[in-house]
């Protein structure tokens, strides 16, 4: 499983490649074409799209009584932004496959751009909502990221720069907890503006900032290590595109592993939305506080999501699939459990304490989930991919609804349950099974070396 390093004839990479002209190696530091720069592109990009989307909770208590917002209409609003990426996100695999993750990438973060300043137009809760629903499609950016990765590096490093480059990328949601409730104090103090005026204003930075990245990523992107998406597959590319969806929805790993992700990274988007405001509300801080205690939630993912692409990896080495399955179970369980506890403590330090704990585990999940995703199926990868990053979303819509949008359960216990739906939903891993590899408790099978490979291939 592991490919031998590898220095192409036509062109001389300056890092080690395989056959097909991957990376066998991840230099995060280096932004030498093509690799290292398609991968800071890809992480910058997405980063923008986070901090666009989750620009708009650190400032809900300020924006909820500038325009009257119910507890039932701020849950709607939630659930409307994880629910404009479902259908993005599962259009952006087989969009990726037919214009490569340049242009699909690039592109919508142009388009979702001006959306995110309209932010600052709302005055109704129905226009509130709907403004959310918007944004949050540029979230589909997370599959053309994890798609151009794996374009671009090899098996043994792919774990790796996936969970780096989604890692890095979800900062993004940390950091605009701390910055968003600045922008809006310093619009207030330099510039003696009412509160109504500030909080409008501070989306210009947002918008402005996602604009930048998806210019970058139309001028100087690469689809593939050689070329651009179009030159490198020709006329295959048209007759094959049915096809290669119908392959990906039709392969069980796919569905298994969005189930997976809805439980992760879905409960992760979840919390990102309501963890201010659950300090706000509970313990009594205030906003700058809150926005704080929320930034460090996401902000982990600087290092634990990249953490579970290393331990994917590593694991895999060693192990085979059957490592980097246990692998997923294992660390997701333990997120489960923490998220349990955090809507048990009752103290402001300890909750603080469980929730960076979580944090850890919950992102670190995530990443080992999409060391798996590259080896289902090399010729539905986008699908695969949009299946399991769409079933991050959907994950966040179920968990928003049902727990946090009627008002019928407190938002501890709505934590806690959600922690037991992550280790029930942890459990379907056990049915991912591949003849070539085995499972978590099987080998591969016998016959395996014979067997037609086509959804591998």
């Amino acid at each position: 499983m592991q490919p031998e390093h590898y220095f192409s004839e036509k062109s001389s990479f300056p890092v080690a490649v395989d056959e097909d002209d991957k990376a066998t190696e991840f230099r995060p530091l280096s932004a030498a074409r093509p690799h290292m720069l398609t991968f800071h592109l890809a992480w910058l990009n997405l980063f923008s799209c986070f901090f666009s989307t989750f620009s708009i909770p650190p400032l809900l208590p300020i924006i909820r009584e500038d325009l009257k917002l119910t507890a039932a209409e701020i849950g709607a609003a939630g659930t409307a932004s994880f629910a404009g990426s479902i259908f993005s996100r599962l259009l952006m695999g087989p969009t990726c496959d037919l214009v490569g993750p340049r242009i699909a990438s690039g592109t919508l973060s142009l388009l979702t751009a001006p959306i995110i300043l309209a932010t600052s137009l709302a005055s109704t809760p129905t226009s509130f909502i709907a403004i959310r629903f918007l944004v949050g499609f540029c979230l589909a950016n997370f599959v053309s990221s994890q798609f151009w990765m794996s374009s671009m590096f090899s098996g043994n490093v792919v774990g790796l720069a996936n969970g780096v480059v989604a890692g890095w990328a979800n900062v993004g949601s940390g950091v605009t907890q701390l910055v968003m409730p600045g922008v809006y104090s310093l619009f207030i103090s330099l510039f003696n503006l009412p509160s109504s005026t500030a909080w409008r204003l501070s989306f210009i930075i947002p918008a402005i900032f996602q604009a930048t990245t998806g210019t970058l990523v139309l001028l100087y992107g690469q689809d593939l290590p050689s070329s651009n998406h179009n030159t490198k597959r020709g006329t295959n590319q048209k007759e094959s595109v049915f096809v290669v969806v119908l392959r990906g929805l039709s392969n069980y790993r796919g569905w298994v592993l969005g189930l997976l992700y809805a439980s992760s990274f879905g409960v992760e988007l979840t919390m990102d939305n309501i963890i201010a405001e659950y300090f706000y509300d509970r313990f009594g801080v205030n906003v700058q506080t809150a926005g704080t205690i929320a930034a460090c939630f996401g902000m982990a993912n600087v290092f634990s999501r990249p953490m579970g692409g290393v331990m994917s990896d590593r694991m895999g080495k060693r192990f085979g699939m059957r490592g980097r399955l246990w692998g997923v179970w294992a660390v997701q369980t333990v997120a489960g459990l923490l998220c349990v506890l955090l809507g048990r403590v009752d103290s402001l330090w300890s909750s603080v304490l469980v929730m960076c704990c979580f944090s850890v585990f919950v992102q670190a999940s995530s990443g080992l989930i999409f060391g798996v995703v590259p080896f289902v199926s090399k010729r539905s990868l986008g699908v695969i991919a949009g299946m399991t990053g769409s079933g991050g979303t959907i994950g966040a819509v179920v968990t928003q609804m049902v727990l946090f949008s009627s008002g019928n359960l407190s938002k501890q216990t709505s934590i806690s349950v959600m922690g037991l739906f992550i280790i029930f939903c942890t459990l379907p891993i056990t049915l991912i099974y591949f003849s070539r590899w085995g499972g978590m408790f099987c080998g591969p099978s016998h016959d395996s070396i014979q067997e037609n490979y086509s959804l591998l291939e």
